[in-house]
């Protein structure tokens, strides 16, 4: 995987001006955008959920830059990473990505102490590394709900459009990221990828069942208000070693969002960083 710079990223350089944002070139020549911030001791992957992009953590990133370096990355086909024709959007394609990716940022960078965890998205490819230690996070696991809602008629191909509608506290979703969502939704070849990730949410659903691999500790953040069923929710948790489950009062599908500072808060306290500047 080669790196390569890509110079246009406008809305997000008004929230992280010195970030490095960059592009990492799979082996198929799709570019993922990923932004580099901080210089804390400890790397961390941010991975947004469907249909959004790496902006979504546009909030967090700043409380937590002192204690990470974090590389918040646009999944393939969303945000401004490449829609490649013929892409594939299952969860095993998705997954790959960003395991790639990740080997690549450990391969591309000056030695350190730590490397990039890949726990998250490497235990389910059969493999693991001995430098990761934790997982966090603060995104639901697939329900049931994502495939009723992947038939929603017209609105899988308007990104924004029902995302309000994913808060407890609708005036936490800003306007400016939300007509950031809707210039991206208007890229051309950007209904296919919603149509495709939609029509492959199965897919996604089924990778719970290699949950079971996971050897690191596990944080679950859920919003009292995300549409998950509490059944799912405590499957998710009897299903992975190690894990511990945060419900955050008032806070719907986006608690990056509507409560960021928490989610800050839960990551610098699982760091050991926080109150420190």
């Amino acid at each position: 995987m080669r790196m390569e710079s890509r110079p246009s990223s406008d809305y997000t350089r008004t929230w992280a001006p010195s970030g490095e944002i960059e592009c990492a070139k799979l082996a198929d020549g799709t570019r993922l955008r990923y932004l580099r911030a901080g210089s804390g001791p400890a790397d961390l992957i941010l991975l947004h959920t469907v249909r959004t992009q790496l902006d979504h953590f546009q909030l967090v990133i700043p409380e937590i830059s002192h204690a990470f370096t974090v590389y918040a990355v646009d999944m393939p086909g969303m945000g401004w990473s490449d829609i490649t024709p013929g892409a594939s959007y299952t969860e095993p394609a998705l997954r790959r990505a960003i395991v790639t990716l990740a080997d690549g940022l450990n391969r591309s960078r000056r030695p350190r102490a730590t490397r990039v965890r890949l726990q998250h998205v490497r235990l389910l490819q059969g493999r693991r590394s001995s430098q990761s230690r934790r997982l966090d996070l603060c995104r639901r696991c697939p329900s049931s709900h994502d495939r009723a809602s992947s038939h929603e008629h017209g609105e899988q191909s308007r990104p924004g459009h029902r995302h309000a509608g994913r808060f407890a506290r609708r005036g936490k979703l800003p306007e400016h990221y939300l007509a950031e969502l809707r210039r991206v939704g208007r890229r051309h070849g950007y209904p296919r990828v919603a149509r495709e990730v939609f029509r492959n949410v199965d897919s996604m659903i089924a990778a719970r069942a290699l949950y079971g691999r996971v050897s690191a500790p596990v944080t679950l953040i859920y919003g009292d208000h995300d549409w998950s069923q509490i059944p799912e929710r405590e499957a998710n948790l009897a299903l992975l070693r190690d894990a511990q489950s945060i419900l955050l009062p008032d806070t719907g599908h986006f608690a990056a969002l509507e409560q960021p500072a928490r989610v800050a808060e839960i990551l610098l306290d699982k760091q050991g960083t926080r109150d420190q500047p």
